[in-house]
């Protein structure tokens, strides 16, 4: 059996990290690179870094930024946010980081995951999937959250399988900075219709809220605030993991 992974995330906005809550009333959590660095020595298993704006505002992504942290760390890492093309991709990848992440450009332009994961293979390309409960269902944001796309969340996860992902990063919007544990249902209703890794994200608050959502068969968890506040370390929540029988790397 595959070991549950922990993924900080580390949302940057003009440089820096930050953290709100639905995605909205961001602030300042740190320097990318400091805390990429401290995140590594305390036992992740894994980063991803997302340009939440970078779609939004049509800017490129984070090269250089990629470039640094590649410097800091050695376990694998994601980046996504504005990437618009595989040049976008190729550039990221050259400069450090081991996986991309497409939301806004996969929606827009399907055809774009089966081209990625041709270029660099599956084991490269995230798609993300931000989710909103609406009118008895789960609906696809884009845009870092600010585009309802219409698009059924359940239906969007086994194409993208289809298309060629390797992996789904799943964020409940509904429940991201609320600190009241991942949406068990929506992660759920994806992990039964896929066969690809489901990485969970949105909601995380205490060391339990991990094991919930690895009970029901998510291979990873992602969790920001928790980590950039201090409130438990990385260590703390696989320790607590392995007393409760689940897999983790120590």
């Amino acid at each position: 059996m595959l070991s549950k992974r922990i993924i900080p995330c580390l949302d940057v906005d003009k440089g820096k990290v930050v953290k709100g809550v639905k995605f909205k009333e961001l602030k300042d959590a740190g320097n990318p690179v400091e805390l990429a660095s401290l995140y590594s020595n305390e036992g992740a298993d894994e980063l991803v870094f997302l340009d939440i704006s970078a779609s939004l505002e049509n800017r490129s992504t984070m090269v250089n930024l990629s470039k640094e942290v590649a410097k800091v760390i050695d376990i694998p890492f994601t980046v996504g946010g504005g990437i618009k093309s595989v040049e976008d991709a190729r550039e990221i990848l050259r400069n450090g980081a081991d996986k991309i992440s497409i939301n806004t450009l996969a929606v827009k332009n399907p055809n774009s995951i089966k081209e990625l994961s041709s270029e660099f293979g599956s084991q490269a390309v995230v798609v993300a999937i931000d989710a909103k409960f609406k009118s008895g269902s789960y609906e696809v944001f884009i845009y870092g959250g600010t585009l309802p796309t219409g698009i059924d969340v359940v239906t969007w996860a086994k194409e993208v399988e289809t298309r060629g992902a390797g992996e789904i990063l799943l964020t409940s919007i509904d429940r991201d900075g609320t600190k009241q544990g991942y949406d068990i249902n929506l992660t759920k209703m994806v992990l039964d219709v896929v066969n690809i890794p489901v990485i969970a994200s949105g909601g995380a608050g205490y060391p339990y809220h991990f094991l919930e959502v690895f009970r029901i068969g998510a291979d990873a968890a992602l969790a920001a605030g928790i980590f950039h506040r201090g409130e438990y370390r990385i260590k703390e929540i696989k320790e607590f993991l392995m007393k409760e029988g689940v897999q983790v790397r120590l």
